[in-house]
């Protein structure tokens, strides 16, 4: 008996540093399964572009023309070339991650082809060019025109403003600008397939900061779009106080990312107002398409000093517990004789 009570006041004080000094980073309870304007600041190029994404239906052999406005916000006369390019996402080795390529053709980027803009003149070519006056705008009108046969699922593609007007600075940098609007094109035949993954959902302790470093507690997850046609992720991590002060909860408001076909996405949020103590259960739910995953767990979070404080209090109590029971040993051993 001595023997099982001494083990388990061992395991209760070695769990309770654990938790107290983050060697344990938590306890898993449960897992379940449009901006208005896009633009560029840079001196003397100080361009904007309304609005900055467009949703539309395309079927075959048919044409769509609308309009977008290039704001000029700089001091000075602006040329600007317009023109689309595809819009997708490529894996970077190097960053371990995907990114934004304006370059990569794929079966759903084939709209970038399709789009031509009316010139001066009034009649549509690939890139025309453009000047605008010094506080000015201008509305630049644009056609999809769809070939006989279209694939089924989503189109994408990016309209870019590049200026043309490049300003050098006295160090001899030369800076341009290339705000964009996204082109969703959702075809009405065929079959729209919704397919999202959502993987590694993570909460996690982030230490920011050099002579003041603190931690704060944030969550991710990554979302891939295996099917044909975009969907919205987004994540919610909810922060409850045990002990301690404070909650957080992330704005509803907050904008949901847009994941296109072939593409897998970080979805993340962060407390920064996480205090310097306590503990709390933290609850990250992610939705993507129609899939939701939410994981909780206990985080504790613990200033440095304090820290070692806890870890000498803790290393005496064990010390101190150590002692008694050997004595208590020691004493039923001599009423024993």
């Amino acid at each position: 008996m001595e023997k099982n009570h001494f083990k388990k006041i061992m395991f209760g004080c070695l769990v309770l540093s654990g938790l107290i000094v983050g060697l344990l980073p938590g306890f898993v309870f449960a897992e379940e399964g449009e901006s208005e304007s896009s633009s560029s600041t840079v001196p003397g190029t100080n361009i904007s572009l309304t609005p900055v994404s467009k949703v539309l239906q395309i079927a075959s052999n048919s044409s769509y023309e609308d309009k977008l406005t290039i704001n000029n916000n700089g001091d000075s006369p602006m040329k600007v070339e317009v023109y689309a390019a595809p819009y997708s996402y490529i894996y970077s080795e190097e960053e371990e991650a995907y990114k934004l390529g304006f370059n990569n053709e794929n079966n759903f980027t084939q709209m970038s082809r399709w789009i031509t803009f009316k010139d001066g003149s009034g009649q549509f070519v690939a890139k025309p060019i453009f000047t605008i006056e010094s506080g000015k705008s201008l509305d630049v009108t644009y056609r999809i025109k769809t070939p006989d046969n279209i694939p089924s699922g989503g189109q994408y593609a990016v309209i870019f403003a590049h200026t043309l007007t490049s300003t050098v600075s006295s160090s001899g940098i030369r800076t341009e600008a290339s705000p964009g609007m996204v082109v969703y094109g959702r075809s009405s035949e065929g079959e729209a397939i919704v397919e999202s993954t959502i993987s590694d959902l993570k909460i996690s302790r982030t230490t920011v900061g050099d002579k003041n470093a603190k931690e704060l507690i944030g969550a991710s997850a990554k979302v891939k779009n295996s099917g044909n046609i975009d969907f919205n992720a987004n994540g919610t991590l909810k922060v409850e106080s045990i002990i301690g002060g404070g909650s957080y909860e992330s704005p509803s408001n907050r904008g949901k990312i847009s994941v296109i076909p072939e593409a897998e996405l970080v979805v993340s949020d962060q407390w920064d107002d996480t205090p310097g103590f306590g503990i709390f259960k933290v609850t990250w739910t992610v939705t993507a398409g129609s899939n939701t995953e939410t994981v909780e767990q206990l985080v504790f979070i613990n200033p440095m000093p304090l820290t070692i404080i806890t870890i000498l209090l803790l290393t005496i109590i064990v010390v101190v517990v150590i002692i008694v029971i050997r004595r208590r040993k020691e004493h039923k051993s001599r009423l024993a004789v």
